[in-house]
């Protein structure tokens, strides 16, 4: 069963909304847009939809947010669900998405997540977000946000596996660097690892500009059957690979603050693509925070323990660079917006696969790496896709 997947389905069409402030649009409509893109994007109409698959919302008043969606298109599809692994989300709805395909429920599925987290929410509401990941009775008692938990892991990996905070400060520039290249990123001022050390002091060792964005943004696919891979105005992302691993919901419960699920997602993908770390062209990977990557980087085996650091800081990460890491920019400078972030790396992956992304289009396009994680580093998803069957 190892390899029951690969090269059953393809990504077919993707899209993004506009990305940034949009105070003009709600959630929905931010999913709206990106579905008609992707659709757009695959040569499809919303005739040619009979799934969806969405994550959830914290702007807006909705707790069935698959149906939600479904309704506000005009879809009456005979596969729908809402899918809450948060930043994982969407890593997770492609895996359910293809299952779903391979057994016949559905033929093609509309995978979409974003909302209007700029401005679609208040102070209040926003802070209130940042807890919602602690438990309730053990830790939010205590008052900690996100970045508090992330800095505990980070803090924990610089001491035992010798991360620097510079190496950290240089995964954004590394985002910081690409997003300026994109059409669509949410920011545009470069930055340097200077003004990383100097910007705003979050959570010891995290400033703000080791923290992901807050956007407005959402983004879509659309998958289906491989067999339609010829009929399509573009070429499709074929899922060689996929595989998901969760090892807690609350920090305090998680068996390590150094070692976390990427490893056993990784190593599933790779079993069924039949493919190793080696083989990897490009990966974008779930950046919530900067030393996010870095140990998604070890422990996805795309270079030794301790070791992502010197990649980053060398330029080796780079568009231009031997393994090129999250070349829209990331959570932390393309877009960030709940469970939609992580929907990027897999319409960014399936643009590079294309290979027709310009100056900005990596050199090496056949295999991507597409991980995403959510909770705190709880939960995680890793993909594999490629320009080909495989």
């Amino acid at each position: 069963m190892s390899d029951s997947l690969r090269n059953k389905v393809i990504i077919a069409g993707v899209g993004e909304s506009d990305i940034g402030k949009v105070p003009a649009m709600t959630g929905l409509g931010l999913n709206a847009q990106a579905a008609k893109r992707a659709l757009d994007d695959a040569g499809m109409t919303l005739r040619d939809i009979d799934g969806v698959l969405t994550a959830y919302t914290m702007t807006e008043p909705y707790f069935m947010l698959g149906t939600v969606v479904a309704e506000y298109l005009g879809l009456r599809p005979r596969y729908c669900a809402s899918i809450a692994a948060g930043g994982a989300s969407p890593a997770v709805m492609l895996k359910h998405a293809a299952e779903a395909i391979a057994a016949g429920s559905c033929e093609t599925v509309l995978i979409c997540a974003g909302e209007n987290r700029a401005t679609g929410q208040s102070r209040d509401s926003a802070v209130a977000a940042l807890t919602a990941v602690g438990h309730p009775y053990f830790e939010n008692l205590y008052g900690p946000l996100v970045p508090g938990f992330y800095a505990m892991i980070a803090r924990r990996y610089m001491h035992e596996v010798g991360i620097r905070r510079e190496q950290m400060a240089a995964v954004a520039v590394n985002g910081r660097n690409h997003a300026l290249r994109h059409p669509n990123a949410h920011m545009k001022t470069p930055i340097s690892i200077a003004d990383v050390l100097a910007s705003k002091p979050i959570a010891e060792p995290l400033n703000l500009l080791d923290c992901c964005l807050i956007s407005d943004a959402a983004g879509a696919l659309i998958v289906t059957r491989a067999e339609r891979a010829r009929d399509l105005p573009r070429r499709p992302a074929w899922l060689l690979g996929i595989g998901e691993h969760h090892t807690h919901e609350h920090l305090l419960a998680a068996p390590s603050l150094t070692e976390f699920g990427a490893k056993h997602s990784g190593a599933a993908a790779y079993c069924m693509a039949g493919l190793g770390p080696g083989q990897i062209d490009f990966a974008q990977l779930y950046d919530c925070f900067t030393i996010v990557p870095m140990i998604e980087m070890e422990e996805l085996g795309l270079c030794e323990r301790g070791a992502s650091g010197a990649l980053f800081e060398s330029g080796a990460t780079a568009i231009e660079g031997s393994l090129p890491v999250n070349t829209d920019g990331g959570l932390l400078s393309h877009a960030q917006a709940g469970a939609g972030g992580g929907i990027f790396g897999f319409v960014e992956a399936t643009r590079q696969l294309r290979g027709d992304q310009g100056p900005r289009q990596v050199s090496r396009h056949e295999v991507a790496l597409v991980h995403n994680e959510g909770g705190v580093l709880s939960s995680h998803c890793t993909a594999i896709l490629a320009s080909r069957p495989g």
